[in-house]
């Protein structure tokens, strides 16, 4: 079976920089979706501090991510990355779900 999402090396590598940063109850990274945005929705990135027993747990790379149960038909098959540009660095969602972006890239449409 198939990871819901998958971690490219640069975005394990900066979970990694972020979780040796963070408070020491953090325990992971979890991603969910929201509804908001020029398309409808948009990805939410925090700290997991405690297992919410309906989370997916990817374990990717030394990294672990908890995907939140409502969030995962929208993230199957998605690959997160992470781009560093000359003037902002970000995670991208590279989700094959999406049927529409918006321009700025912060929400998405299935």
């Amino acid at each position: 079976m198939n990871p819901i999402i998958k971690l490219s090396d640069n975005a394990a590598s900066r979970i990694k920089e972020i979780m040796s940063n963070a408070e020491k109850n953090a325990i992971g990274v979890r991603v969910s979706v929201k509804s908001g945005g020029c398309a409808g929705m948009s990805y939410v990135m925090e700290y997991s501090k405690e297992v919410n027993p309906n989370d997916e747990l990817i374990e990717d790379k030394g990294v672990k991510v908890y995907i939140d149960s409502a969030a995962v038909m929208y993230l199957l098959g998605t690959e997160m990355d992470f781009k560093k540009e000359d003037f902002s660095s970000s995670f991208v969602f590279n989700n094959p779900n999406e049927t529409e972006r918006c321009g700025c890239g912060e929400s998405f449409k299935v």
